[in-house]
């Protein structure tokens, strides 16, 4: 069984960053790592390949300067090879653009299952998964918290508010994981080693058939006019508890309309 996981690289979340002040996007000039929310989505295709004991994992991502840091942690956690698609036109694609690209990249190979984080920690769109499948015309699984291979289906446990939902679904299909779902294996030693070694083969928006103004500002036609920084949370009201405390709950949730 093949699994391509799609992983994106980005800066360190522990660092605040910085923003270019012409495009009013995050600087994307350093060292990216892989997107915490992608590692469990790259545990859970090495271990549905274990269980099936054939096929490999392989990587799709999409990141500028030919930043490989991010697929380096992922190839040593255990995937075979990855595809790394990296041009200077892209910059300012949007969500749409993006699972473009990707699929681009993912219909040039055999695949059985695609598997992709729910959303990115940069970005929040939690949009791609699904735009992905609609461009391959694939079926799609969202928010799925446990996968089985079952033959040529996948069953899948949907997350919802109340549980979850069982879901089966014929492959290939495009499955989106929830974070949590699993827990990522650190990179061995001798992983990390396997890592340097493993292919990585870089395409441009050229080789994967489009024209430089069909991505990044150009074709995402949009533009962001302004930013601002989140408001401050205000501080809460104490309630000193002097044997009627309750009182004053049962008010704010009245005026809150809670009850």
């Amino acid at each position: 069984m093949n699994v391509v996981v799609c992983v994106k690289q980005i800066p360190d979340p522990a660092d605040p960053g910085a923003l270019d002040p012409e495009t009013k996007t995050l600087k994307r000039d350093v060292k990216l790592i892989l997107d915490e929310s992608d590692s469990y989505g790259v545990e859970m295709a090495l271990q549905l390949v274990d269980a099936a004991g054939e096929g490999e994992v392989r990587l799709v991502s999409m990141a500028p300067n030919s930043e490989r840091s991010g697929l380096a942690t992922a190839l040593a956690m255990g995937a075979a090879s990855a595809t790394l698609i990296s041009d200077p036109s892209l910059l300012g694609s949007d969500a749409l653009t993006t699972a473009k690209m990707l699929a681009a990249a993912i219909a040039d190979q055999e695949v059985d299952l695609v598997i992709a984080g729910s959303e990115s920690s940069d970005g929040y769109t939690g949009t791609v998964p699904a735009q992905i499948a609609a461009v391959l015309d694939l079926p799609s699984v969202t928010a799925a918290k446990a996968i089985e291979v079952d033959g040529g289906q996948v069953k899948v446990q949907r997350q919802t508010d109340a549980g979850y939902d069982d879901v089966t679904c014929t492959m290939p299909c495009v499955v989106s994981v929830t974070a949590g779902v699993v827990e990522p294996r650190y990179p061995s030693f001798k992983g990390i080693m396997a890592a340097k070694s493993k292919p990585v083969d870089e395409k441009t928006v050229a080789d994967l058939g489009f024209a430089a103004d069909q991505v990044g500002w150009k074709g995402a036609e949009q533009e962001i006019i302004d930013i601002a920084e989140a408001p401050q949370r205000e501080a809460g009201e104490v309630v000193e508890d002097d044997g009627e405390a309750y009182l004053k709950i049962i008010e704010f949730l009245e005026n809150m309309k809670v009850i």
